[in-house]
């Protein structure tokens, strides 16, 4: 039997929550939606993003990781998980990110060095980041967790993503994530698919404003 989810909550670091239709999974209080309205970024507007800024953003490219969190492990065959790329790929692109495609990273950088980046390694961050010319190294991790909901003593699985965006020289720029519960079962990634799509562009802006604050070059100054 499916049961329809509570509600998709935002995490304690994402403010911003994207402007889509709900899944037949989610459902919002009204409280929710009037905050999702008033935050959400406008069409075509970049979510806030400077121009100035977005204009910078068009020569830097970001390579994009995803990988599940499995215990203390982390799955990071990327073969796995060409549905959240793509829906990843699509959110940079419309912030004015240049982007690799999933069969051009895994062209150039080697399992060993995925899986190595994802623990961590930030040498392992670095060599992938020299390989592909990349700018910027956006790392996806899905994590999940179950428990039995108490009122109504049926399984609940609570799906989260945290998005870290490092520049090429390993130092980190933006640390995001987003979260929801639903009642649908087991399929984490289906579920972490959606949340993609709930939340992703509101991810993005922040990603992207996070590099405007802290990463965007300097404005030459006017005498």
């Amino acid at each position: 039997m499916h049961f329809p989810a509570r509600r998709l909550i935002a995490s304690l670091f994402l403010v911003v929550v994207a402007p889509a239709a709900v899944a037949s999974s989610f459902s919002f209080s009204e409280e929710e939606e009037k905050q999702k309205a008033a935050s959400a970024p406008r069409k075509g507007g970049g979510g806030g993003v400077p121009a100035a800024c977005r204009e910078s953003l068009k020569d830097r490219k970001v390579m994009v990781v995803v990988g599940q969190r499995r215990g203390n492990s982390t799955d990071a065959q990327q073969s796995s998980y060409g549905s959240h790329f793509s829906a990843i790929n699509k959110r940079l692109k419309k912030f004015g990110f240049n982007t690799y495609t999933q069969e051009e990273i895994t062209a150039q950088i080697a399992q060993a060095e995925i899986d190595a980046y994802f623990r961590n390694d930030p040498d392992a961050a670095i060599n992938a980041s020299k390989k592909m010319g990349a700018d910027f190294i956006l790392r996806g991790v899905i994590s999940s967790r179950s428990a039995i909901n108490p009122v109504l003593r049926i399984p609940e699985v609570y799906v989260s993503m945290g998005f870290t965006l490092t520049a090429a020289d390993g130092k980190t720029i933006s640390d995001v994530g987003a979260s929801a519960e639903s009642y649908s079962g087991t399929d984490t990634l289906g579920m972490a698919l959606t949340l993609i799509n709930e939340q992703a562009d509101g991810v993005v802006a922040r990603l992207a404003n996070d590099y405007c604050r802290h990463a965007a070059p300097a404005k030459p100054k006017t005498r």
